[in-house]
């Protein structure tokens, strides 16, 4: 597809491209791979919302980046996943001072984290990294079509072979919760999610990704303990061995999905390594489990999340 790889960076991907005139929103742009590809887009020209949870955060964060991006066209606004109220306040406010989105990333989540719930009792993984990108996007929709043609891109892992989506119990009510369960099936949704969003709307000019960074070491593994990481390092097939990558690395593959010509009249596709990955149910660390591009699933999901976010 390219001649880009594992251990191309945003830069790389990016060169020689003119994002000028383009609206790009990134969530959880304060720190890590969101301020990674929020600088990146900006250095290409585009002007860039940072949907922060602190807004303190995102102002250190646009700071840092105007440093090597002078005169760098970012907005801050604040966005708390977590909780629908703050979704759909976010939106709201997003719409009525613009209309046009060239490409949504959603970026921000949580990972292997102990039990929790957000704002509206969803379990916490489940409820962030899923449900409330599911309600931005949905809510963001015409200024996606406005925009067309247009990308959503959501950040899922290979931590999505760890588990399928469990549609009968999202919730952990019946199934005994273990942060690295919580974390696969929260990653599978995003590519599921990705799935059924690019059917729906690509007749429309809105296309959607779901892309793995690879293995980095961002603020995203804060609630790692020696029990679950462990636990993480067990899950590695025999033979293989997790190659971490630095920041610019681990965000390329986002840009790319972004942004890349390459791409064009595709979507539905999870992405590593700035490349469509291949679906294989093998014990593998690379490509994509059946499970999470099967389209029934992609449509169940998206009929249970329009329940659970409805109101």
């Amino acid at each position: 597809m390219s001649d880009l790889g594992a251990t191309s960076t945003t830069d790389d991907v990016l060169a020689g491209v003119d994002l000028t005139g383009r609206r790009i929103v990134v969530t959880g742009a304060s720190t890590g791979l969101g301020e990674e590809a929020t600088r990146s887009f900006a250095a290409a020209g585009a002007s860039v919302t940072m949907a922060v949870r602190d807004r303190t955060r995102g102002e250190a964060a646009a700071a840092r980046i105007r440093e090597g991006v002078p005169g760098a066209d970012l907005e801050i606004r604040e966005l708390e996943l977590a909780s629908l109220r703050s979704v759909r306040s976010f939106a709201a406010g997003f719409l009525a001072d613009h209309d046009r989105i060239a490409v949504l990333v959603n970026n921000a989540g949580v990972m292997a984290c102990p039990y929790a719930e957000t704002v509206d009792g969803f379990e916490l993984q489940f409820g962030t990294n899923h449900l409330g990108h599911f309600l931005l996007t949905t809510l963001l929709e015409p200024a996606l079509i406005a925009g067309a043609p247009s990308r959503v891109v959501s950040l899922s892992s290979s931590g999505h072979r760890l588990a399928d989506v469990d549609l009968d119990d999202p919730g952990f009510v019946t199934t005994d919760y273990e942060p690295w369960l919580g974390y696969g099936r929260a990653k599978t949704a995003n590519v599921l999610f990705a799935v059924e969003l690019d059917r729906r709307l690509r007749d429309q000019g809105v296309r959607a990704f779901a892309v793995h960074p690879g293995a980095i070491m961002t603020e995203l593994a804060r609630h790692l303990t020696d029990e679950t990481l462990g636990t993480m390092l067990a899950s590695i097939p025999a033979g293989q061995e997790m190659a971490f990558k630095s920041i610019p690395e681990g965000a390329a593959t986002t840009v790319f999905a972004a942004t890349s010509p390459a791409l064009d009249g595709l979507g539905g596709l999870y992405l590593e390594d700035c490349h469509i990955a291949e679906v294989t149910d093998t014990d593998t660390m690379g490509g994509v489990r059946s499970y999470a591009v099967d389209p029934d699933r992609a449509a169940a999901l998206w009929a249970l999340s329009e329940e659970l976010t409805a109101g």
